[in-house]
């Protein structure tokens, strides 16, 4: 770890930015931190600092829902130690931030002596996670055959995967991301033939299966099938 560490705090919630910086600015008075409230900021932010120290990371922000932003970083940037910071604490929730490649696991119910903890033992190289993590299976073989899939996306391929589980369409997403709609469309064949789905439903739904609560996703699609 460098003298002046860096630290990416990703949080779409600005008072929990705050006490977030606030615990890292106790433990590391000279350590740079950089902000984020979407998954777009993010992976912009984590481009811009390759050298970066750690990032806590929020499960669910504007770009990104569950487990998805993890696994693309950790297939991006594996030198990057990520702590996942989250309000849902149950031991299903903590083991699968861990076994998709968190460093930790951090409950927002933290008090700020255990998130200074926390972000001390990873930063020097240990992982740290709530007892509760080891009363939890492990991953469902499904979800993590789904996060190596997901692992083999492009940046970009990984953003037109979101915007379309966000219900746009190609032409929409075309414009948010300044290219043509053959180029989405062609994102689109790559994403399918690298899940292994056969249609944008089925994609979106796999997708789902990294979020908090994919029951509630595959649900959803199931009503509208």
């Amino acid at each position: 770890m460098s003298p002046a560490p860096t630290i990416l705090v990703a949080d779409d919630h600005p008072l929990f930015r705050e006490a977030l910086k606030g615990a890292v600015s106790k433990l590391l008075p000279q350590a740079r931190l950089v902000e984020s409230d979407s998954a777009d900021a993010l992976f912009a932010s984590a481009e811009s600092h390759p050298e970066a120290d750690l990032l806590l990371l929020d499960l669910n922000m504007p770009g990104a829902h569950g487990f998805s932003a993890l696994v693309h970083l950790r297939a991006v940037q594996p030198q990057l130690p990520i702590v996942v910071v989250s309000a849902r604490e149950e031991p299903t929730v903590v083991r699968r931030a861990l076994e998709h490649g968190a460093a930790g696991f951090i409950p927002k119910s933290s008090d700020p002596g255990t998130i200074r903890e926390a972000i001390a033992t990873v930063l020097e190289g240990g992982q740290w996670a709530p007892p509760q993590a080891e009363t939890a299976d492990g991953l469902h073989p499904e979800e993590a055959q789904v996060a190596r899939r997901l692992a083999e996306l492009t940046p970009q391929q990984f953003r037109v995967l979101g915007m379309l589980g966000s219900g746009l369409l190609n032409k929409q997403i075309a414009h948010a991301l300044g290219v043509s709609e053959a180029t989405v469309k062609a994102h689109m064949t790559a994403i399918l033939r690298k899940l292994g789905a056969s249609n944008r439903t089925q994609a979106v739904l796999m997708a789902g299966r990294l979020a908090v609560d994919p029951g509630s996703l595959q649900a959803e699609g199931d009503a509208g099938a």
